[in-house]
């Protein structure tokens, strides 16, 4: 009995150096591995030479190691999701996000044309010749990007339902990151160019609304992954 006590103490202070300096949070197979060790600590024969073992364990967590776990009515503690990288989400990701930008571009495109065509430029009376080329091209670019982008986009939602974890893929929250960051500086820059030729007594009605254009798009782009992503912040605090 003193051997087994000897060695359940060496092995305890081994694991507590390890643990304290590679682990950052307290995983379920540690608990599990301390609830065999008190079973087999405190196992007992009874009169019949049976061996019986306690079946009953409380587990005392600190607030750090207890706020990894989800806070859930089950039984066996259950590891919060933690953002992952895969290789096919990257490329949905990636594909969904490229044709996105490549849709709202185009979108633009094609009311800057409409745009310049209705509110024409006396300056350049050979604009007119090659708008419609232009137009076309935007057309055909919208035709193939918006189609892609829209079933990417349900294949990515519908992963989402059947699978929660995946909204954690680490290249979605950064590619979501980075659409916000370029919105926001579209957004302002916009704006400033807006500003700049009011100041300066340049402001038209086809600038007014070209920079109307690119505040539409971009702004509810910007808004709907913002929207997005704080719902999903939401739902991830405990």
């Amino acid at each position: 009995m003193g051997l087994q006590s000897f060695e359940h103490g060496l092995e305890r202070m081994v694991e507590g150096v390890f643990s304290r300096s590679s682990r950052s949070a307290i995983r379920p197979v540690e608990l599990g591995r301390r609830l065999l060790r008190e079973m087999d600590d405190h196992r007992s024969v009874d009169v019949r030479g049976r061996r019986i073992v306690p079946n009953a364990f409380t587990f005392h967590l600190s607030p750090k190691d207890l706020a990894s776990f989800a806070d859930i009515d089950f039984p066996i503690p259950v590891p919060r999701p933690r953002p992952y990288l895969s290789a096919r989400e990257g490329f949905m990701y990636i594909v969904m996000f490229s044709t996105l930008y490549l849709s709202a571009y185009n979108v633009g495109s094609i009311i800057f044309e409409l745009i310049d065509r209705a509110f024409p430029d006396p300056a350049r009376p050979e604009y007119a010749e090659w708008s419609i080329a232009a137009i076309r091209w935007s057309v055909s670019s919208l035709i193939v990007a918006f189609p892609v982008f829209s079933y990417v986009s349900w294949l990515i939602a519908r992963g989402g339902r059947i699978d929660p974890t995946k909204r954690s893929s680490r290249i979605r929250k950064q590619l979501t990151y980075l659409t916000l960051l370029l919105g926001a500086c579209v957004l302002l820059g916009d704006l400033t160019a807006l500003v700049y030729s009011l100041l300066g007594g340049e402001l038209t009605v086809r600038f007014v609304l070209k920079a109307a254009t690119i505040g539409v798009i971009t702004g509810a782009i910007f808004g709907y992954y913002l929207y997005d992503l704080r719902n999903e912040e939401a739902e991830d605090r405990p």
